[in-house]
């Protein structure tokens, strides 16, 4: 085998953490879904969804479109940190040896990820991106002021360059073995994104920051995590033109 078909032999765990997402979460699947059926052969996949704090039918959906292709938890942290901590604890059991060539992908359940979403990270991380942050797009601003979308798009700043200043949960890679090195998420309920990142970088990790790996996220104005996305976003209705 050749080298560049042995640095196609990774193993991906996509994370999701899910409270309450009964109605969303089977449009993040089926996207998750098919950008795992676009992963060369000699990559294998597992979708870990945590159902945190759930009161309604996540957990049964979750576990109906998976289907053998991941696993679906409950948990009952309350808190977003902790849910995407239990997801990468699961999948890292799942896959314990090769952990430089285990890739950890977060998104959120409210999202819908590309196609090449998958494919597109681990082409970074073969050219030896330890950790990527992707960008996010709203989906809709149903739920807004019509001024909304024009200072969203304003404000969420992409250089010329294709890079930016952005981390997201919903659009984070990283290496498994840089996670663990770091100590992986924190029991967070908000900002658990920037706390990992900003240990990665501390930590001198390869990091890549890139507009071309984006995810589409719901423009809904009542988040589930407290001063998460939908708060900021909820923001630009109070914002002077």
């Amino acid at each position: 085998m050749d080298e560049s078909m042995m640095d196609q032999k990774w193993h991906v765990g996509v994370l999701i953490p899910a409270r309450n997402e009964e109605e969303l979460l089977p449009r993040c699947l089926r996207s998750v879904l098919i950008a795992v059926a676009l992963l060369p052969q000699t990559v294998t996949a597992d979708i870990i969804v945590v159902a945190d704090k759930s009161t309604d039918r996540t957990m049964q959906t979750a576990a109906r479109l998976l289907r053998g292709r991941g696993i679906a938890v409950r948990a009952d942290a309350g808190m977003v940190g902790a849910a995407r901590a239990l997801a990468a604890a699961f999948a890292l059991k799942r896959r314990r040896r090769c952990l430089h060539r285990s890739w950890l992908a977060n998104t959120d359940a409210d999202c819908v990820t590309p196609p090449t979403w998958l494919a597109d990270q681990l082409h970074l991380a073969n050219q030896g991106a330890e950790a990527i942050a992707g960008t996010v797009g709203v989906d809709s601003f149903s739920e807004h002021g019509l001024e909304v979308a024009e200072r969203f798009r304003a404000s969420y700043v992409v250089r010329a360059d294709g890079s930016h200043p952005h981390v997201h949960g919903a659009n984070l890679g990283v290496r498994a073995d840089a996670y663990l090195q770091v100590g992986g998420w924190r029991d967070l309920s908000n900002a658990e994104d920037h706390d990992l990142w900003g240990r990665l970088l501390h930590n001198g990790y390869s990091t890549v920051s890139t507009a071309r790996i984006e995810v589409a996220t719901s423009g809904r104005r009542n988040g589930r995590a407290p001063h998460g996305f939908a708060g900021a976003l909820a923001a630009h209705n109070r914002a002077r033109a």
